[in-house]
């Protein structure tokens, strides 16, 4: 029990020293966005009354990851924040990447008929 009171008031401590910097305003926006792509994806699909992945959901995945990216290499010089960051960027700009092929493709057939 020790332990856990230790722990804590620990926690209390940081928590009263925390300030607020602009490299940590980018890291937790980013992260505000990065998680709020979850509660569109829910949205749209509570919705349409199946799981789908809009486009808003790709372009806060992109942008989430761009700043927690920014965070963890600029502010905090952070590997693992990094290697955890720049795989979800990479397939969230590979997804939007083929969506606007799509789209682009989708505009040239109807161009044609």
């Amino acid at each position: 029990m020790d332990f856990l009171q230790h722990e804590f008031i620990h926690i209390l401590e940081s928590l009263r020293r925390f300030e607020f910097t602009p490299w940590k305003i980018v890291g937790l926006l980013g992260s505000v966005m990065f998680t709020s792509r979850w509660f569109v994806q829910l949205y749209y699909t509570r919705k349409l009354k199946r799981v789908v992945m809009p486009l808003s959901f790709w372009w806060l995945s992109v942008v989430g990851s761009a700043l927690l990216l920014s965070y963890f290499i600029f502010g905090k010089n952070d590997s693992v924040g990094i290697l955890s960051n720049f795989f979800p960027s990479f397939v969230s700009v590979y997804n939007l990447v083929v969506h606007l092929r799509e789209v682009k493709r989708r505009s040239l057939v109807e161009s044609e008929v």
